[in-house]
């Protein structure tokens, strides 16, 4: 069984065009990511799959792996879909996404979030949360937040708050969700092929398709954060903690 990360690069972006492309300390944030990923020793091979000839100039120039994909798929699990099948991956190798646009992330959440697809051969997808601590966070609608049952299955992912706490005293730990997944390559190419569910387009969110087609994700606590980059403001964030990291303190 192999395990096979991709990283889904698009230079088109609503709020930030060819960020992928961004320097972070003088370096293309796909290389941060690429770089990053290598730090996961579970990871038999790295690729980029991109539809631009500029990202995929950039990642052979670094010595990446990357690979040209149609340029019409709607996400970036699509995009790696077709990826996986370009390299004919088998059924039950595992594929990890890696989203292009979180440059500075512990490799060991990788380790982590692979582990249930190691573990337990039922599982078909996994994903990564982290306690919310700043109330800024819990109702940013940018934040998506979700809430999982006593296994550790997500129950529901939201924009909004989950749960919301009627009563003030309640105890109830709210957590952040990481877009990172890891999937079955047969199920990958399910999840793909699923029409598009009522939540989906409600919320805007991919993961909700998988549990309205009755799909578990397994949901992995990590105590390690991740940060996106959206705007070109938050290239100056992202330099900063990438600094705090090389420069850790006494």
């Amino acid at each position: 069984m192999k395990i096979v990360a991709f990283i889904p690069a698009r230079y088109q972006s609503t709020r930030f065009r060819g960020k992928l492309l961004a320097l972070i300390a003088g370096r293309p944030m796909i290389q941060h990511v690429y770089q990053r990923s290598k730090g996961c020793p579970e990871l038999d091979e790295i690729y980029v799959a991109t539809d631009d000839l500029r990202i995929y100039d950039c990642v052979r120039e670094f010595g990446g792996h990357v690979i040209m994909t149609d340029g019409k798929h709607v996400s970036g699990t699509d995009r790696i879909a077709e990826a996986a099948e370009k390299i004919n991956l088998a059924d039950r190798d595992i594929v990890v996404n890696i989203q292009g646009d979180q440059p500075i992330f512990q490799p060991s959440m990788l380790s982590d979030l692979i582990r249930p697809l190691i573990d337990d051969p039922t599982v078909p997808m996994s994903t990564l949360m982290h306690r919310i601590k700043d109330d800024r966070e819990l109702h940013d609608t940018n934040t998506v937040k979700v809430t999982v049952d006593n296994n550790g299955f997500a129950l529901y992912f939201s924009r909004s708050p989950i749960p919301f706490c009627r009563d003030r005293e309640s105890k109830a730990i709210h957590y952040k969700h990481l877009g990172f997944y890891v999937y079955r390559k047969e199920f990958l190419l399910t999840f793909t092929s699923l029409s598009y569910g009522i939540l989906e387009e409600a919320e805007k969110l991919e993961q909700l398709r998988a549990l309205e087609h009755g799909f578990k994700i397994k949901v992995v606590e990590t105590l390690f954060d991740s940060i996106d980059v959206n705007t070109p403001e938050d290239i100056e964030i992202a330099e900063q903690e990438l600094s705090q990291l090389k420069n850790p303190g006494p």
